[in-house]
């Protein structure tokens, strides 16, 4: 969370800050609870002083075998001792709410991002790539996995309830082959790489800036203080937190982690095939740097090179945009979208985010370094999504389909498919999940 120092300081532009991304937060009222706080504390801390004295004092008198004297003095504290009981309640309390209210509290803004409502008012940074021009009939990408055999919506959704799904035979390879470029992409450019927990305590999620604002979002498991991630930024930010870190080199760290979200609140968008679903897999990488605003922009726009050069591998049409503050998290300094061309929705579709977080992690994670002044310092930390599958399967099957129904491999894709150059159709076309399903019934 921010300092309530700075908060004082910078009241408006926090304000604005919850405003523009739609936060229940007033500051005002933040303030004069902290008001009331410090009160409560210095209230709570002379009585506590005052009642340790008597006690002291009563021990002396006792000592010197004056117990009247000592009884004296306990009825002259005994009124001081119920204010200070009653106090401590009321001290707990407002610690308690002032700590919820503190847990509201936005990561203010770069002043490069635009103002706006909602992901329509984002602005386009860059486009790269020419849209296909087909002289056919488009197949989606669900209706290219049925004749394929990639996928199986309907068994998913008899086995594990809406927008669940199986992957079947090249389906799977494709999905862990685009996994395994973005992670040697990584691998290339200095990342470790990490196998993480996909369930954490709900303090990980608080620490990362996900709670308390996005416990909708989250599935958690029954009975237990814990939580399957949607990202695994969460523990690869926890694997340092409670530490000091030496940022000389930024702290490059990778993982490929399957990722879990509830999708609350979607309900009725993107429901079509696999871009919006329960269960899926990200390729993530995080960064943690010096607090130094230049340095950690720089690496904001490094790591959005590095999922831009697996969209150029996965030879794919995309475009950047920059985020505006409407559509930001209440975590994110600066953000970019990267959107990738999908013939079926006659539009581009989110697969990528870059997100500047400042020190605004660190400090929930308690993660620091030794600056050259001598002095901690909370880290900076940014975040990308290299790959996230099965939704770039979408762009990928929809723009390299051909005609007569094959699809075409991206060179950079080949060597993880044993050198397969295209996704021919059987001589007999797959059986359709449709088709199976009725096929079971009927049976």
């Amino acid at each position: 969370m921010l300092d309530i120092k700075w908060i004082r300081v910078h009241a408006d532009e926090v304000q604005q800050a919850a405003d523009d991304k739609r936060i229940n937060l007033q500051v005002s009222e933040l303030l004069a609870l902290d008001d009331e706080r410090k009160r409560l504390i210095q209230e709570t801390d002379r009585l506590r002083e005052a009642r340790n004295a008597a006690s002291r004092h009563i021990g002396q008198l006792m000592q010197n075998g004056d117990p009247a004297a000592a009884d004296a003095v306990r009825q002259e504290t005994a009124a001081m001792l119920a204010e200070l009981d009653a106090l401590q309640p009321k001290l707990a309390e407002l610690e308690r709410q002032w700590s919820q209210q503190m847990l509201l509290v936005p990561n203010i803004v770069s002043p490069a991002t635009p103002r706006g409502a909602s992901d329509a008012d984002n602005v386009l940074v860059r486009q790269v790539g020419e849209l296909p021009a087909f002289d056919f009939t488009p197949r989606s990408h669900v209706e290219l996995g049925e004749l394929h055999g990639l996928m199986d919506l309907a068994r998913g959704v008899k086995t594990a309830g809406t927008r669940q799904y199986y992957l079947r035979g090249a389906g799977v390879l494709l999905h862990r082959a685009v996994q395994q470029l973005a992670l040697d992409v990584l691998l290339e450019r200095g990342f470790t790489p990490l196998d993480v927990p996909l369930a954490v305590r709900e303090e990980a999620m608080v620490n990362t800036g996900f709670f308390p604002l996005g416990t909708d979002q989250t599935y958690r498991i029954a009975g237990e203080d814990r939580l399957l991630v949607g990202t695994s930024e969460v523990p690869l930010i926890s694997y340092l937190s409670d530490e000091i870190v030496d940022v000389t080199e930024p702290i490059r760290l990778a993982a490929a982690s399957l990722c879990f979200r509830s999708e609350v609140g979607s309900a009725g968008r993107d429901v079509h095939g696999l871009y919006r679903v329960h269960q899926f897999a990200k390729v993530e990488q995080v960064v943690l740097c010096e607090a130094d605003p230049a340095v950690s922009e720089r690496i904001l726009h490094e790591i959005t090179s590095h999922a831009e050069h697996i969209l150029n591998l996965l030879e794919l049409p995309y475009r950047v945009m920059a985020v505006c503050t409407g559509d930001m998290s209440q975590k994110t300094y600066q953000q970019f979208d990267i959107e990738t061309w999908m013939p079926s929705r006659d539009a581009y579709g989110e697969t990528h985010s870059s997100s500047n977080v400042h020190d605004f992690q660190a400090r929930r994670s308690n993660i620091r370094y030794r600056g050259a002044d001598g002095k901690l310092h909370f880290c900076h930390t940014l975040n990308n999504t290299a790959v996230a599958s099965p939704r770039i399967l979408i762009p990928l099957l929809e723009n390299h389909q051909e005609a007569d129904g094959s699809i075409r491999i991206p060179t950079a894709l080949q060597p993880y498919l044993g050198g397969l150059k295209r996704l021919e159709l059987p001589a007999s076309p797959a059986v359709t999940s449709r088709e199976q399903t009725t096929l079971a019934r009927e049976e």
